[in-house]
């Protein structure tokens, strides 16, 4: 069975079109779902980073404890086969929630390394769908930061399969943008 991690990102809760699109994606997958919800994660700051970059044998329990959740976050995302990630547009970009599970899941050791040829991922081969959202910047266009940085991000620690399912200007015309996205997400492999 295929093990899903469902990645809830938006501060509008049960109102968010990001939050519909990825309960509809994994149910169309099926499989056994994990879903985290990111909004209430913390923000990364000078003593997380400083016990990111402490050995492993060398941190003190203070430093162990300020990653134990990025220790359970890293282990949840390298324990399935896909991740489905809620990705509303906030500001151009992606959510603040997204971005502190991303800060917590990049860990030099544990989701990448540094070589003498560059970064190498080790995040494992995973599948990624995310359920772009947008009131009215259009996905790809020259102003949409949120999709060419999780693309970028997600292959810096190795996860390259990322596939795309958008409701793009739903300020616009709601119905249709869902109806835009719903023929995407029948259209996914499960």
């Amino acid at each position: 069975m295929t093990k899903i991690l469902r990645l809830d990102t938006s501060i509008k809760g049960t109102q968010s079109v990001s939050l519909k699109l990825a309960e509809k994606i994994t149910a169309k997958l099926g499989g056994d779902v994990t879903v985290r919800d990111c909004t209430a994660l913390p923000a990364i700051d000078g003593a997380w980073i400083g016990a990111a970059y402490t050995p492993a044998e060398t941190r003190t329990a203070d430093q162990k404890a300020l990653l134990a959740l990025s220790d359970d976050l890293i282990a949840e995302l390298k324990a399935v086969d896909t991740v489905v990630i809620g990705c509303g547009v906030y500001n151009f970009g992606v959510t603040g929630p997204l971005k502190h599970w991303i800060d917590m899941v990049c860990r030099v050791g544990e989701t990448f390394k540094y070589t003498e040829t560059g970064p190498v991922g080790l995040a494992g081969d995973k599948r990624v769908i995310a359920a772009y959202a947008s009131g009215g910047v259009p996905m790809g266009s020259a102003y949409d930061f949120a999709t060419p940085y999780l693309k970028q991000v997600l292959g810096f620690i190795g996860i390259t399969r990322v596939e795309i399912v958008a409701a793009q200007g739903v300020n616009l015309d709601e119905a249709a943008a869902f109806a835009r996205a719903d023929e995407q997400i029948a259209a996914l492999a499960a």
